[in-house]
């Protein structure tokens, strides 16, 4: 006989689940003892957002789900966030929930939630456990969902009665590993014909379910077909930024060279991704339905295929797929020797350096010399994270992120993902560096998550900007309401001292040129550590100052 919880931990280290993310409590007890004697690493976050979002972020770098487990009732509006995070980023996550107990369902007992009403849409599943010997099924169905289709999060609440119930042995459901849809025949055909005829193509690369080996295989897709190529808001890393073929990153800020070439594309290619709100600049670049672009989307998730935009060619198929059929076929030598296309890749290539190379301001800190330095001086394979803010606008446009999975950011725009995130990438990639780069607004939401980086030996390096207030509403504030300043100033501790209490390395930083002995410093501590950057509340975008924004603002009224 095993008990509920043992099964459930069982199952989990059938899937080769080897970390969970939680923050305990009193409703999932037996799990936490059956986890007592598992090989699978317990992380104890100091909120539940922050172990979601760790999890996501260990979703994002694994490709399989991210586990978290969470009790009932706060817990379960705690990890909301992350959950949220994992559904518009299309990352694999399962949560595994407190319920109360079975007899007690539906008289408002303690801290009782109704999770399908509660998550709703948010997640593509809420499963309920009612019978211990069914946990195998669900396990395994929950694994499915999480990572097939469009990957997203699924929610499994655990009533405790269940979990303490005594069942007769279960093998536990084989490693999971779901179907990858590839193009047929057709509509490779259809694709050459297209491409054959394009004039002006170009190549946006987006979404989950990509390899590094797919990764490489779009470089050679883009240069046998002579195609410019952008990624999606925080895809960087899927592509090379020194490529020759590389254009940019179409999201928040985004290049009016890149903007205009997407839309101009005679020949669109969506790979991956979905283009929503923030990537396609507010649903401009692209028209609903009927674009004017001819669009070739190919998705994993054939739900997404014309759900916002009416493809001229859909395609359901993970890019690792498409690209594998693809690049069998051989193009024809009119395209291969077009000059006319490769003077339009070289053209895009050179307008994404002149738009990535930060001009010198006259100010104490300089955010793009700072993001220069980064790029100049860290390892090839070092992962940065963050979460949301107008910081992350110098990041995002003068970064290069040159490998693979050194990438983990939101494209939800959540506040407070980068430091649980880089907690979680740390851990799982121990050798690299991870950088956590944030706002003091961004930060302060999970700032506590620093003591489970010091709790669990995970060094990350957190860069926090200060310019004292919640910069990118102060920025709509003065846009809108010119002067009206309301609800965006911050009164922030002293983030060195912070750091210190909990027991990370910490350090000050006022000037440019006091940069990188403060970084070089917190790199070499040995522990998590923490850089408060004294930053100027003027400069609120890499191209305008709060000042300037009012004026405008003004002379408009």
């Amino acid at each position: 006989m095993i008990s509920g919880g043992h099964l459930l931990v069982r199952c989990l280290e059938a899937q080769d689940v080897d970390r969970v993310f939680c923050v305990p409590g009193e409703s999932f007890l037996d799990v936490l003892d059956g986890l007592h004697d598992s090989p699978i690493q317990t992380i104890v976050a100091r909120q539940e957002g922050g172990a979601a979002m760790m999890a996501e972020a260990d979703g994002k770098l694994t490709g399989r789900p991210g586990i978290v487990m969470a009790t009932r009732g706060p817990g379960a509006a705690n990890a909301a966030a992350g959950v949220h995070v994992a559904q518009q980023d299309s990352t694999p996550l399962v949560l595994f929930i407190g319920q109360v107990e079975r007899g007690m369902a539906g008289r408002d007992a303690f801290q009782e939630v109704d999770y399908r009403g509660f998550y709703g849409d948010m997640a593509k599943a809420v499963i309920q456990i009612e019978d211990a010997a069914r946990i195998p099924e669900i396990v395994s169905r929950a694994f499915h969902l999480a990572m097939g289709g469009r990957p997203g999060p699924v929610v499994i609440p655990l009533p405790e009665d269940m979990l303490r119930e005594s069942v007769s042995r279960v093998e536990p459901v084989s490693r999971v590993d779901v179907a990858e849809p590839a193009p047929d025949p057709a509509a490779l055909e259809r694709l050459v014909n297209l491409l054959e005829q394009a004039r002006r193509p170009f190549l946006l690369l987006g979404g989950s379910r990509w390899t590094a080996q797919a990764a490489q295989a779009a470089r050679v897709f883009a240069e046998t077909w002579q195609i410019p190529v952008g990624c999606e808001f925080r895809r960087q890393m899927l592509f090379d930024p020194f490529h020759s073929h590389y254009a940019g990153d179409a999201g928040l800020g985004v290049n009016p060279a890149l903007a205009h070439r997407i839309r101009d594309a005679d020949v669109l290619i969506l790979l991956g991704g979905r283009l929503p709100e923030v990537a396609s600049d507010g649903y401009t670049l692209v028209n609903v339905p009927v674009p004017a672009q001819t669009l070739v989307h190919v998705h994993p998730g054939a739900e997404e295929l014309g759900r916002v935009y009416a493809p001229a060619l859909a395609v359901n198929a993970t890019p690792a797929k498409f690209l594998e059929a693809v690049n069998g076929l051989a193009p024809p030598p009119g395209v291969t020797g077009d000059t006319a296309l490769g003077k339009q890749v070289e053209q895009a290539h050179r307008d994404y350096l002149e738009w990535s190379a930060p001009q010198p301001v006259d100010t104490g800190v300089d955010p793009g010399q700072i993001v220069l330095w980064l790029r100049e001086h860290l390892p090839v394979d070092a992962i940065l994270a963050n979460g949301a803010g107008n910081h992350t606008q110098w990041l995002h446009r003068f970064y290069h992120y040159r490998r693979f999975g050194t990438q983990v950011a939101p494209t939800s725009g959540s506040m407070g993902y980068g430091l649980p995130a880089a907690v979680a990438a740390k851990l799982r990639h121990p050798d690299q560096t991870v950088v956590c780069v944030a706002g003091d607004g961004c930060f302060q939401m999970t700032a506590m998550e620093l003591a489970t980086a010091v709790q669990f030996q995970a060094a990350i390096i957190v860069l926090v900007f200060d310019n004292g207030m919640h910069g990118t509403i102060r920025m709509h504030q003065e846009r809108a309401y010119p002067g009206r300043v309301t609800a965006t100033a911050l009164v922030n501790p002293d983030f060195r001292a912070l750091a210190i209490a909990c027991g990370a390395h910490g350090e000050v930083v006022e000037t440019t040129d006091g940069f990188e002995a403060a970084f070089s410093r917190a790199a070499g501590a040995g522990k998590p550590a923490l850089v408060h950057i004294k930053a100027d509340p003027e400069l609120i975008t890499p191209g305008a100052s709060l000042t300037g924004i009012r004026r405008l603002a003004l002379e408009s009224t």
